[in-house]
């Protein structure tokens, strides 16, 4: 009786915290309060349990890169950086659409696509500030924060590295299936699907610009010497965006197991430690800065985590897994199709790192008993978790973009909705096709 409604409670909680950040009754971070508020009194969590999800290793990221995007806007590192990808791609609206999508997805492929959100969003930020007052809420200020998240996200999947739910999904087929994902494997698939769709990702906000796409305004980027300050600041984020890159050799060769956000908090503690340059006592970040830091984000990401802990602890995760059952004798297309489709809207709503972990080895099994092929619907499952466009806990690079303040929530789901669904369909395409 009592799991029942343990189960009950929890899909009312799920409902009420999804309704909320739709409809924004209340602010977002508040929503993300209520599992504090309600998960430990009702029995939904233990507070152990919801402790470890709001102090997850991933806000300790967040936190780090916020403080270091903190000091690359006090010291206008990000303005000298994106004076000179207006000087590379022109000052034309589209051009800068199409710079940005490019930069951010193909370095997405490479660096946890977190990180990379992270690096981009303080040069978004510093191109629409520098745009006439007037110009600021215009469309294309919307369309630069949502490809800052958006190329992040889907360049995370061009490679096995890009994002944690494709290290996840081949460290689980390897030891609990004996299955061998290779960086070939997963690139032959992931690299043109994510390269296609950055494309119409751009053909897309391109077209819904309209007359704006031609508009070229006169940012008065003209490229300055470089400050103490700036070359300071710049350094340590480029030794930070290093570990991140380099982070498994690093490790491997120095014996030990350092994480992303080891690095990240590495950066911020410089970031307060090292002097500015500009005079003898000055640092480069006082602790008084932090006052600017979108501190709701942080507790926008615990509240994702929490409901996803709360919806896997009380078996409505598992509910939807033993759903799998009744789908003994469909064919192929028709699993790859449901997997995907699961994967992107469940996702929206949870952590699709813990999509992918609990899932996968769901679809193991599920594929052992219908003598279906278990890695094309392990792809299609794990690429469809991280395409998640439409919600600000959907993934990382959502809920940073969505701190700038350029963003509400209806414009995510929006344009979100129509990502997804193109998504939806590419993904059965290439997974059909590739294997």
């Amino acid at each position: 009786m009592w799991v029942f409604e343990g189960f009950t409670l929890a899909l009312i909680l799920a409902g009420l915290m999804v309704v909320l950040w739709i409809s924004e009754w209340i602010p977002v971070y508040l929503t993300a309060l209520l599992p504090l508020l309600l998960a430990v009194p009702f029995g939904l969590l233990t507070p152990k349990d919801l402790a470890q999800c709001y102090g997850d290793s991933n806000i300790f990221l967040f936190f780090g890169g916020f403080v270091m995007a903190l000091a690359l806007e006090k010291w206008g590192v990000h303005e000298q950086i994106a004076r000179r990808i207006i000087a590379v791609v022109g000052d034309k609206k589209s051009n800068i659409l199409l710079g940005f999508m490019l930069s951010t997805g193909l370095i997405s492929m490479w660096i946890s696509n977190t990180a990379t959100a992270l690096m981009m969003l303080p040069m978004a930020v510093a191109v629409v500030e520098a745009m006439p007052p007037a110009h600021r809420q215009s469309k294309f200020s919307v369309f630069l924060m949502l490809s800052i998240a958006y190329a992040a996200n889907i360049g995370g999947v061009g490679t096995l590295i890009g994002s944690p739910p494709n290290t996840q999904m081949a460290s689980i087929l390897s030891e609990s299936f004996n299955i061998e994902i290779s960086f070939f494997d997963w690139m032959k698939i992931g690299m043109p699907l994510a390269i296609l769709l950055l494309l119409l990702m751009f053909l897309i906000f391109n077209y819904l610009l309209g007359v704006e796409r031609k508009d070229v305004h006169d940012l008065n980027f003209h490229t300055l010497p470089w400050s103490k300050a700036q070359k300071r600041v710049l350094w340590i984020f480029s030794i930070v965006a290093g570990l991140w890159i380099f982070r498994e050799a690093i490790g491997t060769y120095l014996g030990i197991n350092y994480r992303d956000e080891n690095a990240a908090i590495l950066g911020a503690l410089a970031m307060f430690l090292m002097p500015s340059g500009q005079t003898a006592k000055e640092k480069v970040l006082r602790w008084s800065d932090t006052e600017k830091l979108p501190w709701g984000i942080l507790l926008l990401f615990g509240g994702g985590l929490a409901l996803a802990a709360v919806l896997e602890k009380n078996g409505v995760l598992q509910f939807l897994a033993s759903t799998f059952e009744s789908f003994h004798g469909i064919g192929l297309l028709t699993a790859i199709a449901i997997l995907t489709t699961l994967a992107i809207f469940i996702s929206e709503v949870l952590s699709n790192l813990a999509m992918v972990t609990l899932f996968i080895p769901v679809v193991g099994i599920f594929a052992q008993q219908t003598g279906l092929p278990l890695v094309p619907l392990a792809m299609a499952l794990t690429l469809g978790a991280s395409l998640a466009f439409m919600m600000p806990v959907g993934t990382p690079p959502n809920a940073i973009v969505f701190g700038s303040g350029f963003l509400r929530i209806k414009d995510m789901i929006r344009y979100g909705f129509v990502l997804n669904l193109i998504s939806l369909a590419l993904i059965i395409l290439f997974v059909i096709l590739f294997l």
